[in-house]
């Protein structure tokens, strides 16, 4: 297989594999399952269509395959054990429905669908999002483990003991309703921005921004907020808000050269203004329904973007934006993130104070972004030696092909001796 083909199958499967295993899971009612018989397609795939080309409708063939490969194996009673009579009732109740056909639900999108059954109150907070980015944003372990700040090995074994607690308890496969639905809405909103992060600030590789997986948070943030009803939730609404304003600003965080342009640098020209018209008000909405964590990092974002130049920024609202988050939300990056407000404020040496007193309870001691941010003070400050070591400590972290350039190069400016 040559490379542009491989690159080609590689991302087509970005794209459709959360559908394709949506759509198993709504005949199979086992997303441990359903995710097998996916990859099964996904083999399938890169055999056939290296040699008879990728179909018009890639995601179809992919659900066909996999959809035919179930049926195959309970025709021929080869189901794995713990399924096959589960399976084979169900499939012979519903006899055999097209994949596309209509729900009963009030919602009918497969994705949304599997959010909801993987934020589940059987399974633990943190195996809720881990499990639904697997599936849902076909993060690898290593990305997900990533955005926890974990180790690999915790990750997938906190994956492997979610799906297994899903299909020991029959977790139906459906959107709950009432007050089912509104306990489950912040593990589905965390598990949303979490696959925006991801996407806008891609884990590794060479590209930094992975539009498939920031499109895809938007629409299910937009999904979400739509099923809460008339009045939804100012949580649901603030991260459509952020979202949007994130994603605004995609086009001008790489430069002609396709390097990484800081916020500070960016030719704000090239944000998308009618994205920011769209969500500002939504950014007002939600601070207005109460200071949720979302609602205040969309209030912040807003701020960003509506100043025209860098230096027209409101620094202290920020500042006293991220002072309320601190309080709703304590967190080592909530804090990280003040401090670089702080810095704007009330200049460099306050804020490496704050960033030290952080980095010595050593809970971000392997976040790239830490000793970045602390790098980038001390060279303000006129450290060159000291703001060398951390940038050096940062380049050993990062995974992203993109920043470590940036990274390289300042750390190149301050080894650099000044005339």
């Amino acid at each position: 297989m040559n490379a542009d083909t491989h690159r080609a199958i590689d991302a087509v499967w970005r794209i459709e594999q959360a559908k394709v295993i949506a759509g198993l899971a709504r005949i199979v009612r086992d997303v441990g399952l359903a995710e097998e018989l996916a990859h099964d397609a996904l083999l399938a795939a890169l055999k056939v269509w290296p040699t008879q080309g990728i179909p018009d409708n890639p995601g179809a063939w992919l659900m066909a395959t996999a959809k035919n490969r179930a049926f195959d194996e309970r025709r021929r009673a080869k189901l794995i054990a713990r399924k096959h009579e589960e399976i084979g009732r169900d499939m012979d109740e519903r006899d055999e429905p097209d994949i596309d056909a209509a729900l009963d639900d009030d919602i009918g999108d497969d994705l949304l669908r599997l959010i909801f059954t993987a934020c589940h109150p059987v399974l633990s907070a943190e195996a809720r999002v881990a499990l639904t980015l697997r599936l849902i944003g076909g993060l690898t372990t290593e990305e997900i483990a990533r955005a926890f700040l974990a180790a690999e090995t915790t990750i997938a074994q906190r994956i492997v003991r979610a799906k297994r607690a899903l299909t020991d308890a029959k977790v139906p496969f459906e959107v709950p309703r009432g007050a089912n639905r509104a306990e489950r809405l912040a593990s589905v909103l965390e598990v949303i921005y979490l696959i925006f992060n991801e996407g806008y600030a891609a884990t590794r590789g060479e590209a930094l921004v992975r539009t498939d997986l920031c499109a895809e948070a938007i629409r299910l943030g937009r999904l979400v907020r739509a099923l809460m009803g008339l009045q939804p939730p100012a949580e649901a609404t603030g991260l459509l808000a952020l979202m949007l304003l994130h994603d605004s600003r995609r086009d001008a965080r790489l430069d002609a050269a396709g390097d990484l342009v800081l916020l500070e640098d960016q030719d704000r020209r090239r944000w998308h203004q009618p994205q920011i018209a769209e969500a500002l008000p939504f950014a007002l909405e939600a601070v207005r329904g109460g200071p949720g964590p979302y609602a205040l990092q969309a209030a912040i974002s807003a701020l960003h973007c509506q100043a025209a130049r860098s230096e027209d920024t409101d620094w202290p609202q920020i500042l006293r934006l991220y002072d309320l988050l601190e309080r709703v939300q304590p967190s080592p990056i909530v804090s990280l993130n003040r401090a670089v407000a702080v810095a704007m404020v009330d200049g460099p040496g306050p804020a490496l104070a704050l960033i030290d007193a952080l980095a010595a309870t050593g809970e971000l001691d392997r976040y790239h972004l830490l000793h970045a941010a602390r790098a980038d003070l001390l060279r303000r400050m006129g450290s060159a030696a000291e703001a060398a070591r951390s940038y050096a400590r940062a380049l050993e972290l990062v995974t992203n092909d993109r920043e470590r350039r940036f990274l390289e190069r300042r750390l190149r400016e301050v080894q650099t001796p000044q005339a």
